[in-house]
């Protein structure tokens, strides 16, 4: 094993970087296993069955869970030496929302728990073994990353870096999986309801994985396979949460970090009541308008295209008013003169990377839909209000991640000398006199230096000073009080400037926030016009469009819940 933190050297630099390529190509390739294993099952291929991918990935889990283990042990008896920490990774608000996915995330467990005691008579038990040691693994896994989400590891470093990168692709796995099955299941209604568009001449086979046997209690066996698919959203972003942070984990093995005080940024309400008020509107209508297209659709033909135009209407307002947003803040970022902060960081490097890779999954789908509307032959009247919703997602996306990523790389503003007041107290041979000069000239050096003596900030000290100096000084302060009142007045007139841009940006933030949210909820939901508008299945063919949808789908998913927790930073650092 390597060294815990020895002085660097050139020579010792090379076994951390095999290391590391070593490790990720371990990752790398158990990824693969698995995602050859899972397309298998997904295409029927002969001799794989859903218990040997299932066996794949409870293996993974457990080898996961015994390296946890290891290391929560060794933390244990080495938890008095001090460890470096990551003060950007694993922040409070992160974790709290990890935590929230993962307690729905074992309600799904249990629901599949109960799916498979119904159906005990046809149904694997890798079935049951896998809900039961998945909830395990989330447990410790949500544990861990609470404890250890900071750490810098400086010791064990090879073993450590295959430990992570395991618990990595494997959490990515888990995830492919929860994907695959939460889009059969959507796919499923999707070819249901197709027909009631007019497109009759789409061949409809219903991708079937229903357990060949009666259920024992019908109405828990109802209960349990419709729950299941409600909840797998949820599970899906806790899978790629705690990916992510295990990622940023690896990244600072070994890692030299410059010891800087870290400022905290708790979120307040406080001065974001018309971003909330909005968005709040905004989710509340998005919440609405999903009930009401997963009632019309696939009902009739006349329900179906009436439910998709309410859906480009609202999408299409909706994206307008994030654009003017984004447009605004990004303008007041372009009239502040404040530097960026580019030292390295490899959660705020993470952040910038999934923001710009995954809003490629929605670009994919947007040009898709642009070019189905330019080359169809026909154009039902509901399409044609696909053309702004498309064009709009990919300008918003353009806009939104010039906006997060600039303010996250943006320098925390420092708290002006100007603004604090600090009182001296001075004693004169026995008597109190009431104040020392003002703090506008200590801040300016106008105070003291004529007199040959520097003020004592600190709390609890005292300057003694002669009656005549005293007398001196406040002569002088009577002498400049006219420019201080003209200072005082340019101060605050700059401090009421900044302290509006502040509050435009904060309520900027929150409104983007929960619009965020509001457009995460459609396509993990069922919400999704790329299926039932039916044009881009005419143009490029039923089978790769919907291989198009299902591949890029998750990735805008996800696009919209990382970009609500990035906004949801930036507005406590703003």
């Amino acid at each position: 094993m390597e060294k815990a933190a020895g002085s660097p050297s050139v020579g010792g630099s090379y076994p951390q970087k095999n290391a590391e390529i070593l490790s990720s190509q371990y990752g790398i390739n158990l990824f693969l296993a698995g995602l050859l294993l899972t397309f298998a099952w997904a295409v029927h291929a002969v001799g794989i069955s859903k218990s040997h991918l299932l066996s794949y990935l409870i293996t993974l889990m457990l080898i996961q869970l015994l390296w946890m283990l290891w290391y929560l042990g060794r933390s244990c008896t080495q938890r008095r030496l001090i460890r470096d920490k990551d003060t950007h990774a694993g922040a409070r608000w992160l974790k709290c929302g990890i935590t929230l996915f993962a307690v729905i995330t074992l309600i799904l467990d249990s629901f599949k728990i109960g799916y498979y005691i119904d159906f005990s008579n046809c149904l694997s038990p890798t079935e049951g073994i896998f809900p039961v040691t998945h909830a395990v693994h989330t447990i410790l896994q949500v544990y861990f990353l609470w404890c250890h989400a900071k750490d810098i590891i400086q010791s064990f470093k090879t073993l450590e870096r295959f430990g992570v990168i395991h618990s990595v692709f494997t959490n990515l796995l888990l995830w492919t999986n929860g994907v695959l099955t939460e889009s059969k299941h959507q796919l499923n209604e999707h070819k249901e309801r197709l027909i009631t568009l007019g497109f009759g001449n789409i061949t409809i086979v219903l991708d079937d994985h229903a357990p060949q046997c009666n259920c024992t209690t019908t109405t828990l066996c109802s209960i349990f396979s419709q729950g299941i698919y409600y909840l797998y959203p949820f599970n899906i972003e806790y899978h790629i949460l705690a990916s992510t942070m295990l990622y940023v984990l690896w990244k600072n093995i070994g890692r030299k970090v410059e010891h800087h005080q870290q400022h905290k940024t708790p979120f307040k309400f406080h001065g974001i009541t018309i971003g909330m008020i909005f968005g709040l509107v905004v989710l509340t209508s998005t919440i609405a308008i999903v009930v009401v297209y997963l009632i019309q659709i696939g009902r009739s033909k006349i329900k179906s295209e009436l439910a998709l135009t309410m859906f480009y209407l609202h999408a299409i307002f909706v994206l307008a008013l994030m654009c003017t947003a984004g447009i605004v803040a990004l303008l007041i970022y372009r009239l502040e003169d404040r530097s960026l902060d580019n030292s390295k960081n490899p959660a705020r490097k993470l952040d910038a990377e999934l923001l710009v890779g995954t809003a490629a999954g929605s670009w994919l789908l947007s040009w898709g839909s642009i070019l189905a509307i330019i080359c169809a032959q026909a154009h039902p009247k509901y399409t044609w209000y696909n053309l702004p919703y498309s064009v709009l997602v990919i300008i918003e996306k353009y806009i939104q991640n010039l906006f997060i990523i600039e303010s996250i790389h943006r320098e925390q503003e420092k708290v002006n000398d100007d603004i604090k007041t600090l009182r001296i107290v001075t004693i004169s041979r026995g008597s109190t006199l009431s104040l020392t000069p003002s703090y506008k000239e200590i801040y300016n050096g106008r105070a003291a230096p004529e007199s040959g003596e520097v003020p004592c900030l600190l709390k609890g000290s005292v300057c003694g000073r002669e009656n005549d100096r005293g007398a001196k000084e406040e002569t002088s302060q009577d002498k400049s009080s006219v420019m201080h009142s003209a200072s005082d007045i340019s101060f605050c007139s700059r401090n009421s400037v900044t302290n509006n841009k502040r509050r435009i940006l904060k309520n900027i933030a929150a409104f983007l926030f929960l619009c965020n949210l509001s457009l995460w909820i459609p396509p993990a939901f069922g919400c999704r016009p790329e299926y039932d508008n039916g044009l881009e299945e005419i143009v490029f063919g039923f089978e790769p469009w919907i291989i198009v949808v299902n591949l890029a789908m998750p990735f805008s998913i996800f696009y919209r819940m990382h970009s609500a927790a990035s906004l949801f930073e930036v507005n406590c650092k703003t």
